[in-house]
């Protein structure tokens, strides 16, 4: 590590400190990581074909019963405890 000193106005330097105790840090680690967020590696873009994927049915068709999922679920929940039937 190299020492490395710096000047903050009065109202900065009492806010900051504040702040790096409120994290439990100290005044030189909350300026650490001020910087090395600053600094740190640029987030990476992601492909968007990534997302295509997400959330695939696997081969299900919700949408064609979707009335008897929601059947069912009303029934479920006005006849707690009755044994579940298969759509």
């Amino acid at each position: 590590m190299t020492r490395t000193q710096i000047a903050l106005d009065t109202e900065s330097h009492r806010r900051a400190r504040e702040r790096a105790a409120d994290l439990g840090v100290s005044l030189a680690e909350y300026v650490r990581r001020l910087v090395e967020r600053d600094l740190g590696e640029p987030e990476q873009s992601v492909d968007p074909s990534a997302f295509l994927s997400l959330g695939s049915s696997g081969g299900s068709n919700v949408a064609r019963h979707k009335d008897e999922y929601i059947a069912q679920a009303i029934e479920d929940d006005v006849l707690p405890g009755r044994p579940r039937r298969r759509a």
